[in-house]
């Protein structure tokens, strides 16, 4: 017998549209405040842009933040501190923004040479933006089974709203929080919490969350050899 969730699970996904925020910054003080300034989407943006654009390779962990301070500043150790954020440990985004912003605070009154970096003409870091249309899926799952079903037929932004937007703007309710909270799949729950999802391709993330919900299944049997 199929055990029912106690609240069906509905897929959703999104599309995102860019734009340029007319603000930017020539140094590390003008990042600073733009950081502090700009808006939680733009936080988002410059933080997980890069996870969607690499769909065959696994993606590096750089964030825009850190890329520029690096290879238009050339102040590498300020640079790889960014670059090196476990952004699994942080639920908000607002908690991503001010741990960026100790990491530059501080190296700023350790070292006042960061003052006298300026970016060359036309290297400015410009702050992005975008306004994320968040949409239903015609995808619900009442079971584990469906919810197996769903996740190898939903599209890539969909899969990528789940993991990431849902748990960084508490939209609603994540895989992790599901299972556990509706299905009572602590283990299944706490393997997935697990994953990397920073160092996968969406496919392969895709392929390992499925993988995990079928290892689940086959040790109910459910239609499974």
């Amino acid at each position: 017998m199929v055990l029912n969730a106690k609240e069906p699970f509905r897929f959703y996904s999104r599309q995102n549209l860019t734009f340029l925020s007319g603000k930017k910054a020539t140094d590390i003080l003008e990042l600073l405040d733009g950081i502090k300034e700009a808006p939680d989407m733009s936080i988002y943006h410059h933080t997980h842009h890069y996870l969607e654009q690499h769909e065959f390779l696994s993606p590096e962990p750089p964030n825009d933040f850190a890329y520029w301070v690096t290879n238009v500043l050339h102040d590498k150790l300020v640079g790889e501190e960014i670059a090196s954020l476990d952004l699994r440990q942080y639920s908000t985004i607002s908690e991503i923004r001010q741990r960026i912003i100790e990491i530059i605070e501080f190296s700023i009154n350790q070292n006042t040479e960061h003052f006298s970096r300026k970016s060359p003409p036309g290297e400015e870091f410009h702050f992005m933006s975008a306004r994320s249309f968040v949409f239903p899926t015609k995808y619900i799952a009442n079971n584990l089974i469906e919810f197996y079903d769903c996740l190898k037929k939903v599209t890539i932004n969909s899969v990528f709203y789940h993991v990431f937007e849902a748990r960084l703007f508490r939209k609603i309710p994540g895989f992790c929080e599901w299972l556990l909270s509706s299905l009572d799949e602590k283990e299944l729950s706490e393997e997935i919490c697990k994953l990397d999802p920073y160092t996968q391709t969406m496919e392969n993330l895709r392929k390992m969350l499925v993988g995990l919900v079928e290892t689940r299944l086959k040790v109910y049997n459910y239609g499974f050899a």
